[in-house]
């Protein structure tokens, strides 16, 4: 089943450009195959939406932030009293920036591979010395969940439920563990942006890429959506609960239209800013590896504390009703 595009909306173009429509239905959602977080498997409805076709880019953010002067969270200086525990001196602006390990380390430690960078945001995605050249097409990064709602509002739109997410990129196959099949790379092919070799000192680059690359370079799913597996992680409505909640077990319906509006069972007590809720984000980016992160799969989710901002953290986003001549 393929998407209704801009170009065939049957009567109806889309609310935005590149969206795609996603009819109603139900899927399995989740998995019992690979981390605990992803079970159990259960039955979910979904109403029809409209989705971006694609990973907002540099390009769109940029437009944005023109237009409403909008200053994203790793632009602004943290807030003490967010973080009381913090080196007054180290509360300035900047990120997460990935650098690549010279060598093998402990994988038990991200601070191996990941960097606080001053200076590092949006405009700057590699630090204060880099640029936006070349990558108008890239998805934008380091942005918090705040940054991704103030967009979609803007917009006119909406950050994905999970339950949207997952089904759109599941793209109508049914239990598959990748967006397009059980293949990893049918004949050889690469579908997505992800990491080939040992992270995160030994990229093969077999995709071609070192880091992000732009949107639409690999397939679409059978959606018509690109950049559901791999490139940046993609901000989701949801709070993250450790488990999800099988509902079906309780109850004689389907659930529909799902979503965990709670962040009760978010917050990580045993971390720095435990305070913090963390909401679920999905797809995997050009990070993940099956030696360390195999979660470039529909399924797959992790949880990320709102104020996070990293150089692999993207979003894209929904508009929910109806189609004419859906019901």
């Amino acid at each position: 089943m393929k998407a209704v595009t801009v170009a065939a909306a049957a009567g109806k173009s889309a609310p935005a450009k590149h969206m795609a429509w996603i009819p109603a239905g139900e899927f399995a959602m989740g998995s019992n195959d690979f981390y605990p977080e992803e079970r159990p498997v259960h039955r979910v409805a979904v109403d029809g939406f409209w989705i971006d076709e694609h990973p907002v880019t540099v390009a769109e953010f940029r437009r944005f932030v023109r237009a409403t002067g909008y200053v994203t969270w790793a632009e602004r200086a943290p807030d003490a009293a967010d973080y009381p525990d913090a080196d007054p001196a180290l509360l300035i602006p900047g990120s997460l920036v990935f650098h690549q390990a010279s060598g093998p380390v402990d994988l038990r430690d991200f601070r191996n591979w990941w960097r606080w960078t001053t200076g590092a945001q949006w405009r700057h995605p590699d630090g204060p010395d880099s640029t936006l050249h070349g990558r108008e097409l890239h998805p934008v990064t380091h942005v918090a969940y705040r940054d991704a709602e103030a967009y979609a509002v803007w917009a006119g739109k909406e950050l994905p439920t999970e339950a949207q997410w997952e089904y759109a990129a599941r793209g109508g196959l049914e239990g598959k563990i990748f967006c397009w099949g059980d293949e990893f790379a049918p004949r050889g092919k690469m579908m997505a942006n992800t990491w080939q070799g040992e992270f995160p000192w030994e990229n093969l680059m077999l995709d071609h890429y070192e880091r992000t690359s732009p949107v639409k370079r690999f397939p679409p799913n059978g959606y018509g959506l690109f950049d559901m597996t791999g490139n940046v992680w993609e901000w989701t409505a949801d709070f993250f609960a450790p488990r999800h909640a099988d509902d079906t077990a309780r109850s004689c319906c389907t659930p529909r239209n799902p979503r965990v509006a709670s962040p009760d069972q978010s917050y990580d007590r045993a971390a720095p800013g435990a305070h913090i809720p963390r909401r679920v984000i999905k797809g995997g980016s050009h990070l993940c590896a099956p030696n360390y992160c195999l979660r470039y799969r529909p399924a797959a989710r992790q949880a990320e504390a709102i104020d996070t901002t990293t150089s692999h953290l993207g979003f894209r986003c929904v508009v929910n009703g109806q189609r004419s001549g859906e019901t």
